[in-house]
């Protein structure tokens, strides 16, 4: 038997992955759409990793995001009717796979990194873009709920490099 050579792949190709005509074209659609990532925490405290949301401006202003009816961060919404999102910045990408549940928590997902507290759920210390919203309802949206809220404060410092997704992986913004 031959050594596999350091760099070398074994396959050309991901053998777990969905063949290609099994895949679904929404699914492929929605790839293909830049998406920022947040980080949505609730009192409890809860938290998950949300891709699919708008802002709304208006009087007041909105947010609308997909979120799992099954999550821990739902109960901990449903209980509390408040809760807080954060923008999340490049570096931050651990942190998106952890409360994804992509990654590893041990003793917790609030238990590495600092923590900011607020009547909202906690959002990650230091300087962040975050926004404190009041939940309004929910309804079944495909596989997920469609979360609406009001936007009661926003907290704005410094411009952050966002944290993207695209097509499977994270990206940075250049500029």
């Amino acid at each position: 038997m031959q050594p596999i050579e350091p760099g070398a792949e074994i396959h050309s190709t991901d053998p777990f992955a969905t063949p290609q005509q099994e895949r679904s074209p929404l699914r492929r659609l929605r790839g293909r759409l830049a998406a920022p990532v947040t980080l949505w925490t609730a009192p409890g405290p809860a938290g998950l990793t949300v891709s699919s949301l708008v802002v709304a401006d208006g009087e007041p202003g909105r947010i609308v995001g997909l979120v799992d009816e099954e999550s821990d961060f739902w109960d901990a919404l449903s209980a509390a009717g408040r809760f807080a999102v954060t923008a999340l910045e490049a570096d931050d990408q651990q942190l998106a796979d952890r409360f994804a549940g992509l990654m590893p928590a041990p003793g917790g997902l609030f238990t590495q990194g600092s923590w900011e507290q607020t009547d909202y759920g906690p959002v990650p210390a230091g300087a962040r873009t975050w926004a404190a919203c009041r939940l309004e309802g929910a309804r079944p949206c495909g596989w997920a709920l469609l979360v609406e809220a009001t936007v009661e404060t926003v907290r704005l410092d410094a411009v952050p490099d966002p944290l993207v997704h695209f097509r499977g992986r994270y990206r940075r913004l250049a500029d």
